[in-house]
């Protein structure tokens, strides 16, 4: 079985930070380094698909948590506090049903865990009208997903995934045939009626919609000690768009 690349900083307990769809573990980089800086060791990791992570035509959320559990015991981690965001807030989720005594708190990043209608085709179309043999830049690249995607702080997520695949060629770092194809999978609900009974946050962004009143039955089923809170200012990408207020509750969450 192949190992899921990570980054890991600091020393001290275990926290592994999941990135979410089309996402990567360097996403999480300054936010990894203030947890490092709190007494923690930091495993930001990318996931099958994603980032330097190995491809594979094999995917969804019971892949991702075998991914996980195979990279904790390599890793020789019996327990790690897990933070998710998104998709990777899934396979975070999907973990602490399957496995809860390897998992000591649960922070999942504006998800539940039902399941969503596919709702990415936007983007992914417009990853698809990127022609590498004809860009010669990332600016070029920026300047032409802009006609199909004219918010800003969106191209940037994406095209941090552009890299040098040889002199003169940019490509993407995740493995967008295979993404696209299993589109359905990222919102498929957790594969499970089991529990996780430890510690857990559900964080959800004031202007997102991923998690309404209408979820929390559903989050209290799988996971009957949840708190559910609310980050100001955000949306989906709350750890992104409101980085003080989601370090301040996640640590505090984490400490507590």
């Amino acid at each position: 079985m192949e190992l899921l690349h990570s980054k890991i900083l600091g020393e001290g307990k275990p926290l592994i930070i999941l990135h979410g769809f089309l996402g990567m573990s360097d996403n999480w980089k300054t936010l990894g380094n203030q947890y490092a800086q709190h007494g923690y060791q930091v495993h930001l990791v990318d996931q099958r698909n994603h980032g330097k992570s190995f491809h594979s035509d094999d995917f969804d959320y019971e892949f991702l948590s075998a991914d996980l559990l195979h990279y904790m015991d390599h890793h020789q981690i019996d327990r790690s506090s897990l933070i998710g965001h998104s998709m990777g807030g899934k396979t975070a989720m999907q973990l602490a049903v399957t496995e809860p005594e390897r998992v000591n708190k649960l922070l999942v990043a504006d998800i539940s865990p039902k399941y969503y209608p596919p709702h990415h085709q936007p983007i992914v179309d417009a990853l698809g009208k990127l022609d590498f043999d004809t860009i010669n830049s990332r600016k070029e690249a920026d300047e032409m997903l802009a006609r199909y995607l004219p918010e800003f702080g969106i191209r940037q997520f994406l095209l941090k995934n552009l890299y040098w695949v040889e002199p003169g060629k940019l490509g993407f770092r995740f493995n967008y045939d295979v993404l696209k194809d299993k589109m359905d999978e990222i919102g498929e609900n957790i594969n499970s009626n089991a529990k996780f009974e430890g510690p857990t946050l559900f964080l959800r962004g004031d202007r997102s919609e991923y998690i309404l009143p209408n979820d929390y039955p559903e989050i209290k089923k799988h996971f009957p000690n949840a708190e559910i809170d609310t980050i100001s200012n955000a949306g989906h990408w709350l750890h992104a768009e409101n980085p003080k207020r989601f370090f301040e509750k996640s640590l505090h969450f984490l400490n507590s």
